[in-house]
């Protein structure tokens, strides 16, 4: 049996304790083209209301991007990315208190989601793609999710080669804890996460599933999102992200019982039902 390490993890204002439970955050694409449901909550009156939603369902953070990352992705303009995501997370923040993270690579996308009211900065780049962002994070004492990506959105797909994805991944991850920290982002303000589908092919992606244990050696709470990515859907046959729902609660649970401490996800309800039973059964208590 895998043994989860207890974090606090500091968002600002608040405290979050990692590692009692397995904490679930919701994907909220407020965009017309991610690869899953692109266009489903663009409109801001629907994100809200998906939003809530999803808080009703159990989500602890609800996760929101106004920039697809999907392969090939197009970039989106910062000014652009706040006119989608800025006014959502201060509508969702008068009729809820839930951890709000900003899904960018953007200083300004960032900052402006902050004051808005978000509470963390979810970095697909782990600040590497924009030089203000460390300094956004440590100026605002933001919670941060750092990923790893090999390449960009429109490249990351385009023979992605590691000689061991596990060890290379883990080492990237160390070195931007590391920067992060030169820069005045506390390493208990860090959450990091493998980069699941972004920069790898489907065997690097389950490799890194077995690998979670050795990922947990950077000394960091680990966030894994895996929801309806193609490599589910290569295992199990589901052409359309619409059919890869079970497939991904199948990853969510394998990730679980490796030491996972966030789950970033697109099917809430589902996913909360299986952390709670594992959660129990792994406390060895009800």
């Amino acid at each position: 049996m895998i043994t989860r390490r207890t974090y606090n993890w500091l968002c600002r204002n608040r405290t979050v304790v990692l590692g009692e439970r397995t904490l679930v955050m919701g994907i909220l694409n407020a965009t017309p083209d991610s690869f899953s449901d692109g266009g489903a909550y663009f409109d801001p009156a629907a994100a809200v209301e998906r939003a809530l939603e999803m808080v009703a369902q159990g989500a602890d953070i609800i996760d929101i991007g106004g920039e697809s990352t999907r392969p090939g992705a197009v970039p989106v303009p910062a000014a652009e990315e706040i006119k989608r995501t800025a006014p959502i997370i201060g509508k969702i923040r008068e009729h809820s208190d839930v951890l709000i993270s900003i899904d960018t690579m953007k200083a300004e996308t960032a900052l402006r989601a902050l004051e808005a009211g978000a509470d963390i900065i979810n970095d697909v780049s782990a600040f590497g793609a924009d030089a203000k962002m460390v300094d956004v994070a440590a100026g605002h004492s933001a919670g941060a999710v750092l990923m790893h990506m090999q390449g960009s959105p429109q490249t990351m797909q385009n023979q992605p080669v590691y000689a061991n994805v596990v060890r290379e991944v883990g080492e990237y991850l160390k070195g931007r804890l590391d920067f992060a920290a030169q820069h005045g982002v506390r390493r208990d303000h860090i959450v990091v996460d493998p980069g699941i589908g972004f920069g790898k092919t489907v065997e690097q992606n389950l490799a890194l599933l077995r690998g979670l244990p050795q990922l947990a050696e950077c000394g960091s709470p680990l966030l894994v999102g895996a929801s309806r990515k193609s490599f589910i859907g290569h295992v199990t046959g589901g052409k359309d992200p619409s059919e890869r729902r079970s497939g991904s609660l199948g990853a969510a649970a394998w990730a679980v019982m490796r030491g996972v401490h966030i789950l970033r996800v697109h099917d809430v309800i589902d996913t909360c039902d299986i952390c709670r039973m594992l959660d129990t059964l792994l406390a060895g208590k009800p």
